[in-house]
């Protein structure tokens, strides 16, 4: 892993157990973003847009008392395709295992004072549309956000009712915490031992973090499920140029772990294509949020083989001779009844 050495610039780098604490940016691409091979050229690299922000964030984090920061921009060599791999697999616990993420926002300026057309400025800032920027959401414990010129907006914590609006993510799982406690003494009543915990997001059934990508973009298809990767506790390879096709292999790669039924609770509008029983698309899962699978119930394991999926359900026949409804062991989180799906015999 590289980081940024906050007192000098220079780019050092760490295995294992050596890595040192530090802090981590998160942001969106503008123009003349600084690379990790401009990085060296000090004296070129200053000349270019990116490059302020990069030292921006090193003066805020030394300021901090953080010796390192990471910075996805010059400290990936994305000239390097297995590097590249390597990195994007990794991102997400790189961005759990940072003290604090820095958020800036390009497009979100002070105006003085928090006030209510500052919120809505901030809650329309392009930062939340973007997909590489969930997990850059979901992985940090503490996050603080910044407007253009550096000013503190607020923290996660104290900005989760806005950020749970926006995003739709249940503010459980942006950092809202909830009191533990282990014991207490029957005759005092006093707390011997508690804990402050955070609802972790592997918690979210697969149809809700699914959700949560569904609304976002990313200038390559193929990272709207790269995105997703730390996200669903997945390592894959990646394949540039296969385009929307990355989608499903997430999908078949959720399989080989989870026998959550909750990944085959989506919809698609096209009812002319009748493909197969995985989703084409994330905005199939715009609407399957609060899709979980039944408590209670252990769904038969499937597979997925060369001839299609095996999969053991219980079927329900219909008025058609044709047409059958597949019962899922997954249903609304609100109510017990499980979802059908429909199959047709050719």
């Amino acid at each position: 892993m590289r980081l940024i050495n906050t007192a000098t610039l220079a780019l050092d780098e760490f295995f294992g157990d050596q890595v040192p604490e530090y802090a981590i940016l998160s942001h969106t691409w503008q123009e003349e973003e600084v690379t990790f091979r401009e990085w060296a050229d000090q004296a070129s690299a200053s000349r270019k847009k990116g490059y302020r922000k990069i030292v921006d964030t090193c003066k805020l984090a030394r300021k901090q008392g953080y010796g390192y920061v990471w910075v996805d921009t010059n400290c990936i060599d994305k000239s390097s395709s297995a590097e590249l791999s390597e990195a994007i697999n990794s991102m997400f616990s790189w961005y759990q295992g940072a003290r604090i993420c820095y958020v800036y926002l390009s497009d979100v300026p002070w105006l003085g004072v928090w006030q209510t057309l500052n919120i809505r400025i901030f809650l329309l800032s392009r930062w939340f549309t973007r997909g590489w920027t969930l997990q850059e959401l979901l992985a940090p414990r503490d996050i603080e956000f910044y407007s253009n010129d550096w000013s503190l907006l607020g923290t996660k914590l104290s900005l989760c009712p806005e950020i749970s609006l926006i995003t739709g993510i249940d503010a459980k799982y942006l950092g809202k915490r909830y009191l533990g406690v282990w014991y207490i003494c029957p005759r005092s009543g006093a707390v011997v031992q508690s804990i402050e915990y955070i609802i972790p997001v592997n918690n979210a059934s697969v149809a809700e973090r699914l959700s949560w990508i569904s609304k976002r973009s990313t200038t390559r298809p193929e990272d709207m499920a790269y995105c997703m990767l730390g996200i669903l506790g997945l390592h894959m390879p990646l394949l540039y140029g296969e385009g929307h096709r990355a989608f499903l292999r997430l999908q078949e790669e959720i399989m080989k772990v989870s026998n959550d039924q909750s990944l085959f609770c989506w919809t698609w509008y096209r009812y002319d294509d009748r493909g197969g029983i995985l989703a084409p698309h994330p905005l199939a899962f715009s609407d399957s949020s609060h899709y979980v699978p039944k408590p209670g119930l252990r769904p038969s394991p499937y597979s997925l083989t060369n001839a299609g999926l095996t999969i053991e359900l219980s079927f329900l026949s219909c008025l058609s001779p044709t047409t059958f409804l597949a019962i899922l062991e997954a249903g609304r989180a609100s109510c017990g009844s499980k979802i059908g799906l429909p199959f047709y015999t050719l």
